[in-house]
């Protein structure tokens, strides 16, 4: 289903959407096979996305649907799991006894028509549509579920009515709660939970006692929203039941507990870490959602681009030294690291990991999970690691001074190591670990580049462009390096050689829509510094975090938050989003 860029070029000059001059200009800035004319078009503002999928579909012989005001049957939308339908932008919408009809944004995506069909063993027949189309029937997934869901719980709550309400004080005995976690009510909406959150992609579930009532929070992309309420009464059944599948201790309520479960939800298996914590209304149970066999990301996926991604490239290549990657908790540190483990992981490399948890499990790749309270630490883990001939090592975390002596040393005796690093910046890395007893000549001698990141939520196709006024440039200039930013933007092509700020298109969440379908999922926004020759001597003379900094920027290393403006111009976050992340 590939279109030639001569028969586009045509049809685009037909159509007169576009002038010659403008086409002519596209054609001149298409740079490899993944660029395109009407893609160069579309990131110009010549041309609406929508318009250039409608000649596409023309140009293919491929039917063209609008969805819009469609009600489409529960039993085919879901045929499409919701996180394949929303990250893929498929969904399916007629199906016959021998094949279904899929909507796509785009009909090359040939890894999710190859799924679905292997999912239903049907004939998949692609059809294209546009974004308002994918929006309207991607939004009938929440709905269908909600109702599905809310059904559920009610009709199980209601016959749930008569149990106890517990308190800190242990109403309840062991058995008792042994016998409402095996309720079958209580069972049905624990599961409800658990996929309901798996659906809606969320990486955390809040289940937190209020006076009155249960609050169930999911965390999305980033964001605490409010799932439901259920009865106050309800509390101690719903962490009995989760206890049970943590194998946790029922009548222990006054300690903070940790356990873990996993489940398969329509062929995908997810972990669940568990935390309990006492509060003054009852236990809080947070679990943290772990999809396992995680796989196929890419650098380039996780918005990494430009000199940062070719700095990482000859990093990798190396066979010996240190990778870190700094930020907060939840900021990707460790998907980073596991994407270029994924780079690393060949048949002629052995790799090792000691982390905690184990949080994507890896073919081929040996993962181990510490172990506190044994005495099984990563300081432990990693002087284990270094006698089983490992190429590769990965350390979760450098959380001490053993950990990190060992670490070091690991990478000067021929070894490459990935590890992670609570820091706000990249250049923070390099005091911290002078903090923890690690020697200026080691650290120059082992660290090959370090990476600082946040995560921001990704824009959908519900936004619009927009020119910052005078005043906005100025105020933003007061934090970034609008010279050195805009030179970024023209080498990697996304604005004009000769455009200056004046013209450069912003994005943000489109007058009228809701901002919750406004974002689905997030990216990343990067630093990536490369311990250089200058950088070197600054450590070598021990100096400040500010003064790696400002040397790592005169090199033309990109801020997060440069790398966040450079989202926001390309149209996948919004300066808001960016701010907000970055003052985190």
């Amino acid at each position: 289903m590939h279109i030639e860029e001569s028969q586009l070029k045509t049809f685009i000059l037909d159509s007169g959407l576009v002038s010659r001059a403008d086409v002519d200009l596209a054609e001149k800035d298409v740079n490899g096979a993944n660029d395109s004319i009407g893609k160069i078009l579309v990131n110009k503002g010549k041309l609406t996305e929508d318009d250039l999928r409608r000649m596409q579909a023309y140009i293919l012989g491929m039917p063209f649907v609008d969805l819009k005001g469609e009600k489409l049957p529960f039993e085919v939308l879901s045929l499409i799991p919701e996180p394949i339908a929303r990250n893929h932008n498929i969904v399916a919408f007629k199906k016959t006894e021998t094949s279904l009809e899929v909507a796509m944004l785009d009909t090359e995506d040939l890894t999710a028509i190859d799924f679905i069909k292997k999912k239903t063993g049907l004939k998949i027949l692609p059809r294209l549509t546009d974004a308002d189309s994918m929006k309207s029937a991607i939004l009938q997934y929440q709905k269908s579920l909600k109702a599905e869901f809310g059904d559920l719980i009610a009709e199980d709550v209601s016959s749930l009515k008569n149990i106890p309400v517990d308190n800190t004080d242990g109403e309840l005995s062991g058995d008792d709660l042994k016998k409402l976690a095996e309720d079958v009510p209580v069972v049905r909406i624990v599961d409800t939970l658990l996929k309901h959150a798996i659906l809606q992609n969320a990486s955390d579930i809040h289940i937190e006692p209020q006076e009155n009532e249960l609050l169930i929070r999911y965390r999305l992309d980033g964001l605490l929203h409010d799932a439901m309420i259920l009865p106050k009464n309800m509390a101690s059944s719903i962490a009995a039941r989760l206890k049970v599948l943590s194998s946790l201790k029922l009548d222990e309520k006054r300690l903070p507990q940790d356990g873990r479960f996993k489940i398969d939800s329509n062929g995908e298996k997810v972990s669940f870490r568990v935390s309990s914590l006492p509060t003054y209304y009852g236990e809080k149970i947070v679990m943290r959602l772990l999809r396992e066999n995680v796989s196929g990301f890419t650098l380039e996926h996780l918005s990494f681009h430009g000199d940062g991604l070719e700095r990482i490239h000859r990093a990798v290549k190396s066979t010996t030294g240190m990778i870190l990657t700094t930020g907060p908790t939840g900021s990707g540190k460790t998907t980073t690291l596991y994407t270029i483990l994924d780079m690393l992981n060949t048949p002629d490399v052995n790799i090792s990991t000691i982390e905690d948890p184990i949080e994507y499990q890896m073919k081929r790749i040996n993962q181990t999970q510490v172990r506190p309270e044994i005495g099984f630490t990563f300081s432990s883990g990693l002087r284990t690691l270094v006698r089983q001939d490992p190429d590769i090592i990965m350390v979760g975390e450098i959380r001490d001074n053993e950990t990190a002596s060992l670490a070091v040393n690991a990478s000067l005796t021929g070894h490459v190591v990935l590890s992670t690093l609570h820091t706000n910046s990249a250049a923070g890395a390099v005091p911290r670990l002078m903090d923890m007893k690690v020697e200026p000549f080691l650290i120059v001698s082992t660290i090959n580049i370090i990476i600082g990141q946040r995560l921001v939520r990704k824009l959908t196709d519900q936004k619009e462009k927009y020119l910052l006024t005078k005043a906005e440039l100025t105020t933003l200039g007061k934090s970034v390096n609008m010279d050195k930013l805009l030179k970024v933007l023209k080498e990697e092509k996304v604005i004009g050689a000769t455009d200056d700020w004046s013209k450069v298109n912003f994005w943000r969440v489109k007058k009228g829509a809701n901002h919750d379908d406004a974002f689905s999922g997030r990216i990343g926004i990067h630093e990536i510094m490369k311990v250089s020759p200058a950088i070197k001597e600054i450590i070598l003379k021990s100096g400040t975090a500010d003064a790696i900094q400002e040397v790592a920027e005169s090199e033309g290393m990109l801020t997060m938050i440069e790398d966040g403006i450079f989202q926001a111009v390309v149209g996948l976050t919004t300066i808001e989003e960016v701010l907000r992340a970055i003052s985190e």
